[in-house]
């Protein structure tokens, strides 16, 4: 078997043509969709990140805010800046990129964004909304992973998810989509025994622990749809997922690549949440 690879890259540019649409009479409506984009310090991955949103909001016709502080900035300084931008009206969307340097308390942070600014999806509120199955943002990564699995005509329904990973960013509220789709779902860490078995039952298998290339070939039951939203960088500078490709395509019905897989969809999911709340103040 050879798996059917699943073009994240693809989708995510269909997403962005038809945002841009939209984002486009939202501004002849005088509601242009903006979106504040704060960095502290050097982080180069977060300015790689950063770069390529502010690059994409571009395309779509998203007003971006930048935001850069040095290493040295306060937690209430940033605190400061949070609460400006949660009362400027232009402001649709507020993103606080991670890891914040030592000394500021990133939970405090994320927790003074407004909830209806939160495009990140990672405010409680948001997260308590996803879990009770009301509306709200959802986080960019397993929004994205819903989307690749819908265009590839996976059924949901009664399938056997597995969720390789409970973080509050990635694994738990995949869980709750995946649950809410109504597929029975499984979530496994650090903890749980005896791994490999319990991922071999999966239908359906994300795997977001970020660990290189952890799920190997003899992991996957055949002709499972494997989404791979780890992104690692190997000693060589290949970048490489959670996933062992070559050895897990030959199992597998369909694979997301990495990179072009669930990466792009991120991006494309931040831009759709923008849209959307800035649809909610033209209205």
């Amino acid at each position: 078997m050879s798996a059917t690879i699943i073009d994240g890259k693809a989708l995510a540019a269909r997403i962005r043509s038809e945002l841009a649409t939209q984002a486009s009479e939202l501004a002849r409506r005088e509601a242009r969709p903006g979106l504040a984009v704060v960095l502290v310090g050097e982080d180069p991955a977060s300015h790689v990140y950063v770069r390529n949103k502010t690059r994409a909001c571009a395309e779509v016709g998203i007003a971006t805010f930048d935001h850069r502080l040095p290493a040295t900035t306060s937690e209430a300084e940033l605190l400061r800046l949070v609460a400006s931008l949660n009362e400027n009206r232009e402001v649709d969307g507020i993103l606080v990129q991670l890891p914040l340097p030592p000394g500021i308390d990133a939970r405090r942070v994320l927790l003074a964004i407004d909830p209806n600014k939160d495009v990140d999806g990672f405010h409680p509120t948001n997260l308590g909304r996803l879990m009770v199955g009301e509306p709200g943002f959802v986080a960019c990564t397993p929004f994205g992973v819903m989307k690749l699995l819908e265009a590839a005509g996976v059924s949901l329904s009664g399938a056997h998810a597995v969720v390789l990973g409970r973080s509050n960013i990635v694994g738990k509220p995949m869980a709750a989509l995946l649950l809410a789709a109504d597929a029975t779902v499984t979530v496994c860490h650090s903890k749980t025994r005896d791994l490999p078995s319990v991922v071999r039952q999966a239908d359906v298998l994300v795997a977001a622990v970020g660990r290189a290339e952890m799920v190997r070939g003899d992991w996957v039951k055949p002709g499972a749809v494997v989404i791979d939203v780890g992104t690692n960088r190997r000693a060589d500078g290949q970048l490489v997922g959670d996933v062992a490709f070559a050895e897990v395509a030959e199992k597998a019905a369909a694979i997301t690549p990495v990179p072009g897989g669930v990466g792009p969809m991120t991006i494309a999911m931040l831009l759709s949440n923008t849209v959307r709340s800035a649809g909610f103040r033209a209205r």
